[in-house]
């Protein structure tokens, strides 16, 4: 790249900025908000050692030495040894491919296209040759929660440390991000199966702007039969009687038995990203025997985009001089693109019909196959 063209592209940069801030000074001001612009999970900074970490561990970059046409992420699962299941599925978001995507957003190691990886004077600093590799395949083969990090490090999975932990459960649960208008009229029929839903933390605001709606919120005993949500709701003087009245609370434990049957909608937010696909199937699989035709599923969750310049994507791609993904490559949890919601849902009988894209996470739209 000549020095013109880097000064160009600088300014350009700058001037992205400038415009930016500007429309989010506008918009909030207009809206009579205060917020920063980032959010402060997103500062934290944990993701980027781990991602290192593992692309030590796997040498990655061994195997991309000398190779400039690049390797698919296919191909690493028998480069490495690495149990293939952990790191690529036909349907399956790979681990590795995110973690590889998050350190090209860092500019370590590059994709040349969608899924194809090559090392850049970054990455070469992680050959395993190098000073700063260290090799620990403990965990290497594990696709359990069993086999989590946070297992080893809290000597229990994360579900079950909420359960022993009630005030660790319930912030949990009011950090989600709630349900954000999907259509331009309102969600479509009256009833609303939020699966997985907490408290009903994210579905039961929508009562505010849909007092037509009857909300259904399904989650294991343990959770659906705690005081703190639905204390919170009989003490919200938001709320009328009546209101809080279509309001139901149903235990269930949606990898063994299937939501209440023929509701208009079945809703999923943040529930996915916490399983691998096996799981994710059995899920979709017990909500699609609950289903009438009219039914409609929406996935609510972050939809991963490729940072590769050509990706064939239909999701918006940033502007340049920025990374086509806007320089988001999350690595936490499941997280999938778009291809793999819409293959993900096919296999338990749902076809795609929409993504709304609502800047932070996505909502992926489905209905029942014909």
């Amino acid at each position: 790249m000549s020095r013109n063209s880097s000064l160009t592209e600088i300014v350009a940069l700058a001037d992205l900025i400038s415009s930016t801030v500007k429309d989010v000074v506008a918009e909030y001001g207009a809206a009579g908000l205060m917020y920063t612009v980032g959010s402060s999970g997103h500062k934290c900074g944990i993701q980027e050692p781990a991602c290192m970490r593992v692309a030590v561990e796997a040498k990655i970059a061994d195997h991309l030495l000398n190779k400039p046409e690049g390797v698919h992420v296919d191909e690493f699962s028998r480069l490495t040894g690495i149990n293939s299941g952990k790191l690529v599925h036909r349907l399956d978001s790979s681990l590795l491919v995110r973690v590889l995507r998050l350190l090209c957003t860092k500019h370590c190691f590059a994709e040349l296209k969608p899924n194809v990886f090559v090392n850049n004077r970054l990455s070469m600093k992680m050959v395993s040759s190098d000073p700063i590799s260290a090799l620990d395949p403990e965990m290497t083969h594990s696709q359990t929660p069993d086999g989590s990090p946070f297992k080893k490090a809290h000597g229990s999975t994360i579900f079950e440390f909420f359960g022993s932990h009630p005030k660790n459960a319930t912030r949990f649960n009011q950090c989600m991000v709630g349900l954000a208008r999907v259509t331009g009229n309102g969600m479509l029929g009256k009833v609303v199966c939020d699966v997985g839903g907490g408290y009903g933390h994210n579905t039961i605001d929508l009562l505010k702007e849909f007092p037509y709606l009857k909300i259904v919120v399904q989650d294991l005993p343990l959770v659906i039969e705690g005081q703190e949500g639905q204390s919170s709701l009989a003490d919200n003087k938001d709320f009328s009687v009546a209101l809080k009245q279509r309001v139901e609370h149903i235990p269930l434990d949606f990898f063994k038995d299937f939501p209440v049957k023929e509701c208009d909608v079945y809703y999923l937010s943040h529930v996915v990203h916490d399983w691998p696909l096996v799981e994710c199937k059995k899920i979709l699989d017990n909500i699609h025997k609950a289903t009438k035709p009219s039914s409609r599923l929406f996935i609510h969750e972050f939809v991963l985009q490729y940072a590769a310049a050509e990706s064939g994507s239909n999701v918006e791609k940033a502007p340049e001089p920025l990374l086509p993904n806007w320089g988001i490559g999350r690595v936490r949890h499941q997280e999938r693109t778009l291809a793999e919601f819409i293959e993900m849902g096919a296999a338990s009988g749902f076809e795609f019909v929409k993504l709304w894209d609502l800047g932070e996470a996505g909502v992926v739209g489905f209905k029942p196959k014909a």
